[in-house]
């Protein structure tokens, strides 16, 4: 990669080399402030966060950091008479009195899980004389991870550039002018917890402390929704807040615990934060870490630095993540990059064509990950790290029966594997508490994890003890799916000595699902209770059910599990008799299962779904993201799924749309995947009524649910990816399902399972070069719609029941060329 780091008037260019002579369209841009959180523009280091809003004479910056959450360590068996009901629940299951095992289930629910909370705003209030403003512009520029606002006010030129540093653990915020003594600002802190602020070592300090317990937003039932008390002294971590200036010229002073600064030619604010959480398993009191030093040492550290070295290390470190992937679509194509992005959404809803955006969109998912995910024990969780609210929506948590899971869907493919260690910390933590929920709720061994989780690692199912409904409290998959991911990580990097470490945690998780098995009348093995995660079913007419026998849904997973298990075990060459006995369970699973409109079934009946568009496709799990079905394995199946999702609809949340994006590219329609993905940049606001309350994205691109929830970028472009790379299928698939509007482009950086480097260059909608570096070695096959030649090995590409394929050895650190067949 080559890095041209140039300041002059405070413009960073950074340049991909050899990228086709083509400027990357990477900037987010308007031409007025912020007046909507979701029109702020988010910055982070994977541990702070900040949205920043771009206004003139009061500029607001709302700030977060990773690992502020309301609780404090789970507590064990929380319900000590879940167990008594586990019997009764399959006995009515089993003579199919479904209300009755929907009212069993929620005496089986435990506490809610806990809330990502809001750290503070930081309020600048700037003396611009009269105030008028001739000139505005802001922006965010997601290769260098730097938002710029710049306006002129009564012949001034002002300029504020903001970024968030991971190597000096703080925010920096510069603010500057074109002629000298021109910046008076006042500087102000505030937080929705509980807190103080003071003036300590010319710094504005906000010292607080979370709640102790906050319900989920859609809680209403309790008095108190938000509570401090902790009598146990084990629940409400501490937290600090440091803004310090450095200035250039001017006079400092203090008006109670606000600074003011008057006539300065420069202003360079270090705004760092930290809390006493220490671990999920430790009291964030009495066993906390000092946030006061955690939050002061950085600003000490990078305070002496110059502004310009402080920029040079953040690009440094920033870059060598996103540069790694590049992206061109139609580069003939006329290019809109001068335009403000939300004009720019609103033609492109008008059905203007912008491959630009479209191709920023993608990267963005990729900038949003990089900046959220770099916090050990506490990985991107619904909002990433950025947070406005008390009580977020869905408490911001981890909602594990597809949320968390989406986050970390890009991770490996678009070339962020380091990232992935958050997760991966986070698993570990739940597999331990999940072992204890296995135990005293279900009397079983291995671990379990349920719908929601937070910080403290809580696995026990959320409702309130029976207050919640079974159709998302009660569902049981959730380390499973996230067994998943350590398995995929393994598949990216070839990195055997991590699968040794994580085989027990995988290991444990098909212990719990080989005791939470039954027998059905037929002799396969079925899951009861079970759930198809937010979704109802009719039977007997129009009698309501939730609650059921296996659930397709389970059925993928466990079957998707027990795969993997015994892949591992091979790998590793160990456990050869618990591999057996995996082995010898997938294959008395209930099968998989085609109902009367040729759909895949989602129930252990045909029944009719409550909701035939429901935002969740859980059943076709074993299409995306796992490959137990594929056009090329199981066409049948594959038809199925197709006509599953027909059923479904092509409308959705934001997040829901971008799932379907993932799954038609698995069924290799590039078509409908790209009408999916032109829908997940439907414009939307909240609080205006011109626009439709409806899945697509906000101003600044983040995804809207609505609300804003995060999952809906990260597997946006993950979708873009499978468009145009697949490799679950033990091959490298080039172009698989590449749209028709998508006529000429290249992707450069992304990666494939067996840890292979993938170059994809196609004009005229066809593969014009690839070139693939292979990073561990080993065997490597390549499909393509048409004939190919792997050039120097002069392999030729042969026949297939789906294209073109060639198989050949690989060299560590050796690159192949691949090229049409002419």
């Amino acid at each position: 990669m080559l890095h041209n780091f140039l300041r002059k008037g405070f413009v960073f260019i950074s340049v991909i080399a050899g990228f086709s002579g083509y400027a990357q369209d990477l900037k987010l841009q308007y031409n007025q402030p912020a007046v909507e959180w979701t029109e702020a523009l988010p910055i982070g280091n994977g541990t702070l966060g900040a949205m920043v809003f771009g206004r003139v004479d009061s500029e607001l910056i709302q700030l977060n950091e990773a690992t502020l959450w309301s609780g404090g360590p789970v507590q064990k068996n929380v319900n000590p008479n879940a167990f008594q009901n586990l019997a009764l629940i399959r006995e009515a299951l089993k003579a199919e009195d479904f209300d009755k095992a929907y009212n069993l289930t929620k005496n089986m629910q435990g506490a809610y899980s806990e809330s990502f909370m809001p750290l503070g705003d930081l309020l600048l209030t700037q003396d611009l004389g009269s105030k008028k403003t001739d000139f505005y512009n802001r922006s965010l520029d997601i290769q260098t991870g730097l938002a710029v606002t710049n306006f002129k006010a009564d012949g001034v030129n002002y300029k504020r550039e903001i970024f968030a540093s991971a190597p000096a653990k703080c925010i920096v915020m510069k603010l500057s002018a074109d002629q000298l003594k021109k910046l008076s600002v006042s500087i102000d802190a505030s937080s929705l917890l509980k807190n103080q602020k003071e003036i300590q070592n010319q710094s504005l300090v906000l010292k607080g402390k979370a709640p102790s317990h906050a319900d989920p937003n859609y809680i209403d039932y309790n008095k108190e929704p938000v509570i401090y008390d902790d009598p146990a002294g084990c629940r409400g971590m501490r937290f600090e807040l440091i803004v310090k200036p450095i200035v250039k010229d001017g006079t400092v002073s203090y008006e109670g615990n606000k600074i003011v600064i008057k006539n300065a030619s420069e202003i360079v604010l270090f705004i760092s934060a930290a809390t006493s959480f220490n671990g999920f398993d430790k009291c964030p009191d009495s066993q906390g870490k000092d946030e006061h030093a955690f939050a002061e040492n950085p600003i000490k550290k990078a305070s002496v630095k110059k502004y310009d070295i402080l920029v040079k290390e953040h690009l440094q470190d920033f870059q060598k993540f996103f540069n790694r992937v590049s992206l061109q679509l139609n580069e003939k194509e006329t290019h809109k990059s001068n335009l403000p992005t939300d004009i720019r959404l609103e033609q492109y809803a008008k059905g203007e064509k912008d491959a630009g955006l479209e191709a920023l969109f993608f990267q963005y998912g990729r900038y949003l990950l990089i900046s959220s995910s770099r916090t050990h024990n506490a990985p991107a969780n619904l909002q990433g790290i950025w947070n406005n609210k008390l009580r977020a929506p869905w408490s911001s948590n981890y909602t594990t029966n597809i949320n968390l899971q989406m986050n970390y869907w890009p991770v490996e493919s678009a070339s962020l594997s380091e990232l992935f260690f958050p997760l991966d910390d986070f698993v570990k933590n739940v597999s331990v508490t999940g072992a204890e929920t296995a135990k005293s709720y279900y009397h079983a061994n291995g671990w379990v994890l349920h719908h929601n989780s937070d910080i403290w690692a809580t696995t026990n199912p959320v409702g309130d003890f029976g207050k919640g409904d079974p159709m998302w409290a009660n569902w049981y998959m959730g380390a499973n799916w996230l067994s998943r991911h350590l398995w995929e990580h393994y598949q990216y990097t070839g990195d055997t000595e991590y699968l040794k470490k994580v085989y027990p945690i995988i290991k444990g998780a098909a212990e719990f699902s080989l005791d939470w098995l039954q027998q059905d009348k037929n002799g396969y093995l079925v899951t009861m209770p079970s759930t198809s995660p937010e979704n109802k079913y009719f039977y007997d007419g129009k009698k309501g059910g939730v609650v059921t026998t296996a659930s397709t849904m389970d059925i993928g997973i466990i079957k998707d599990l027990f795969e993997n298990t015994s892949q591992a075990s091979k790998i590793l060459n160990i456990d050869a008799d618990f591999r057996q006995k995996v082995d010898k369970a997938a294959n008395q699973l209930l099968p998989f299962q085609i109902g009367a409109k040729g759909q895949l079934q989602e129930w252990y009946k045909d029944f009719e779904d409550e909701d035939p568009h429901h935002r969740h496709t859980s059943h076709l799990y074993a299409l995306h993201p796992a490959n137990l079905i594929s056009p090329l394995n199981t066409p049948e199946l594959a038809a199925a799924a197709k006509k599953t999702l027909e059923l479904r609809g092509d409308d959705g949340t934001g997040w829901s749309l971008a799932w379907k994006v993932n799954m038609w590219a698995r069924l290799l329609d590039g078509n409908h995947a790209y009408k999916l993905f032109k829908n997940q940049l439907r414009l939307t606001k909240d609080n205006d009524p011109k626009y439709k309350r409806q899945g697509g994205c906000y101003p600044n691109l983040f995804d809207a649910h609505p609300p804003f929830q995060i999952d809906g970028n990260f597997a946006g472009t993950a979708g873009v990816i499978e468009m145009l790379m697949q490799s679950q299928n033990n091959e490298i698939h080039l172009l698989p399902a590449l749209p028709d509007d998508w006529k000429e482009g290249e992707i450069k950086g992304i990666t494939a399972k067996g840890n292979f480097t993938v170059n994809i260059k196609w004009n005229d909608g066809k593969m014009s070069q690839t070139k693939i570096v292979s990073n561990n070695g080993g065997t490597c096959k390549i499909r393509s719609s048409e004939p190919f030649v792997i050039e120097k090995l002069n392999i030729k590409s042969e026949k297939s029941s789906i294209g073109y394929t060639a198989v050949f050895e690989t060299k560590k650190g050796t690159s192949y060329i691949i090229n049409p067949l002419q």
